[in-house]
Order: structure tokens, then C-alpha cells, then sequence
């Protein structure tokens, strides 16, 4: 896959919706108009979040808790191998004017890099980024030894806005997790996060959302979800542990 040149810093207000496979169609319809495809219109997502052994930091998220801090390894390669180019991820929320506003700190690099960065502090030419190195330095006093406790993968189609190309829409379908093994390279396999008839619908603005579409949204009756991908899986997680074993089916995808 080609190499991606990626934005490292992000400061935008993100709504998630879930939508069903037949509003998909009408929505896309609708968005003939205002969007487009992004540079990179289909993509397949393999994420890796990180935690300590005990899942205090996506415990602490469904809390609500100091800035829901999310620490992830990112590929978007088909078919992730060793050389994949990834991208080490930390997501929080900031309230600001009375608005919450989502951050993102990222760099370029590749798993095993980031992995001995994350897992050891060790730092190769490829972890440049002062800030994220700072808020990562933060999350090891808070949690201590942070470990890959989470794959999570999916595919997604984006666009982006044609007047304002801040704007972006993501959706997101086929969502799997496991919680190991957690390599890139084990392939793609897991838990279904939600019913398969239904996706996770992104919206991305830099600041209010655009009139036409908040239209959109009220036209199908389409309202806001508050939804964490590393949060259900955990929860999930835990729903199959109390069930004293596999209480879902695993799928390949």
C-alpha cells in the first residue's frame, strides 16, 4: 500500500451516530451534493490501543475521567506486515467554551518502533513528536506499564467537504475486536462489535456543524450516539468473561 503523508495534530468536534445499512443509501444520496470522496475513499483499518493490565485507562474513559485519554497503534494496510507503515495515536477530550473538543497527537513509524516506545520509552528516529512523547510521560505515571490490550479492526469510507475540506464523514462497517493476540500481523478476526446490519457514522468539524448537514441528519431522523470502539470491545470483553467463556461468535474478515 501506498504510503500515507498524514496531518500529526488535530483539533476538531467529532459526533458519532449508528446508522443502518438502508439510512446509508438514502445518506449518501443526500451527500452527492456536499461531499466527496476523501483522498484515501476506502480504506481498512487495523487498530492496537494500548492500556496497563488492568484496563484502568479505558475504565477511567467510561468514567469520564481526566481528559478519556485513548493510546493506539494504527495501520491502514489490507494485510498489515512487519513493514507496515503505522502511526502511534493519542486521542483526548478537552472541554473548551463549554465545548468538548476531541485532540489528536500522531506520528509516522512502524510496529515495532512504536511498540518499544510505548512499552519501554525507548526512542528511535522515527518518535519525534515532543508533545505526544509529554502526554505519553503523563499516562505512564498515572497507569504505570502500558501493554497492547486491544485489536479492533474494520473497514471505512470517508469523505470530505467540497466547499469546506475541513469537513469529513467517516463511516465505519465489519467491526471486529479481540482482546489478543494483539500483534498487526495476526490477521483480522474477532468478536462482532455491533450488529452487522448497522455501521458507525463520524462526523469531523473544525467548529459548528455546516446547516445542510445538521438538515440531513433531521430529514432522517438520525440523532447522536455517544460511542467508544475501545470501550464497548472492553465491555464486551468483560460481558464474555462473566459468561465463562466465548459468549460470541468470532468472524474472519
Amino acid at each position: 500500500m501506498t504510503k500515507k503523508t498524514i496531518q500529526t495534530t488535530f483539533k476538531r468536534i467529532e459526533t458519532k451516530y449508528i446508522i443502518s445499512k438502508e439510512q446509508l443509501g438514502s445518506l449518501q444520496a443526500e451527500f452527492q451534493k456536499h461531499l466527496v470522496e476523501d483522498d484515501y475513499p476506502k480504506s481498512t483499518i487495523t487498530n492496537i490501543y494500548f492500556d496497563n493490565e488492568n484496563f484502568q485507562m479505558v475504565q477511567d474513559t467510561l468514567l469520564r475521567l481526566y481528559g478519556r485519554e485513548k493510546l493506539r497503534m494504527r495501520t491502514y494496510d489490507a494485510q498489515p506486515t512487519e513493514d507496515s507503515q503505522v502511526f502511534l495515536e493519542l486521542k483526548k477530550k478537552v472541554w473548551e467554551d463549554g465545548t468538548e473538543v476531541g485532540h489528536k497527537y500522531r506520528l509516522t513509524s512502524n510496529a515495532q518502533s512504536v511498540e518499544d516506545f510505548v512499552l519501554h520509552g525507548h526512542a528511535d528516529h522515527t518518535i519525534d513528536d515532543l508533545r505526544l512523547e509529554e502526554e505519553l510521560d503523563q499516562l505512564r505515571e498515572r497507569y504505570g506499564q502500558l501493554l497492547p490490550k486491544m485489536h479492533i479492526s474494520y473497514s471505512r469510507i470517508s469523505y470530505k467537504g467540497i466547499k469546506d475540506r475541513k469537513v469529513r464523514v467517516t463511516i465505519d462497517k465489519d467491526l471486529i475486536f479481540r482482546p489478543n493476540p494483539t500483534s498487526i500481523t495476526e490477521g483480522k478476526y474477532g468478536y462482532p462489535l455491533i450488529d452487522e446490519d448497522h455501521m458507525i457514522m463520524e462526523i469531523k468539524v473544525p467548529g459548528v456543524m455546516p446547516d445542510w448537514l445538521e438538515t440531513i441528519l433531521v430529514k432522517f431522523g438520525i440523532e447522536r450516539h455517544s460511542f467508544s470502539k475501545y470501550g464497548t470491545s472492553y465491555k464486551k470483553y468483560q460481558e464474555i468473561i462473566n459468561q465463562g467463556g466465548d459468549r460470541f461468535v468470532r468472524t474472519t474478515v
